[in-house]
């Protein structure tokens, strides 16, 4: 990612400012209507207090986004511990998608195509991270992600 990017993602998550429940419904509404197939993942799970480790997790890879070791090394280990949990190689697409639709509806105009794009790139590298340390452990590598052109808007 650029520096430029970057700047776009930290500046519009600082913008991003709903509840991290509130946020949680937003994103796991629109994940299982696009992919009904992930609710089963998340069986008895609290989406309120998922959503605020979501929020959390996301809080810390984008403060390491220029730190490309500490944010290899932290998103590699999510990756692990996502594959524990039986996410499927398919399911990092309907999640990037429900992601960026989540920020174009609660930051509105502030999530111009640049804004978007930055933080498709963002998705695609921290996906791509933790599906590779997936495909390490198990063996099986995975496909490589479409560019963030071609992510559904939905």
């Amino acid at each position: 990612m650029t520096p430029h990017q970057i700047q776009l993602v930290r500046e519009s998550w600082r913008r991003f400012a709903p509840p991290p429940p509130e946020a949680a419904r937003v994103f796991y509404h629109r994940l299982f209507e696009l992919n009904p197939d992930c609710r089963s993942l998340f069986g008895a799970v609290d989406l309120a207090h998922q959503g605020c480790k979501l929020m959390r997790m996301l809080d810390e890879i984008i403060r390491l986004l220029d730190q490309p070791e500490a944010l290899i090394g932290e998103v590699a280990r999510l990756g692990t511990r996502h594959a524990a949990y039986r996410v499927r190689d398919t399911d990092y697409g309907s999640v990037g998608a429900a992601l960026l639709w989540m920020f174009e509806q609660q930051l509105g105009p502030v999530f111009d195509e640049d804004t978007r794009s930055a933080w498709a790139d963002a998705y695609i590298l921290i996906a791509g991270v933790m599906r590779r340390a997936v495909g390490r452990a198990t063996g099986e590598f995975p496909v490589v992600l479409p560019a963030h052109g071609s992510q559904s808007r939905g």
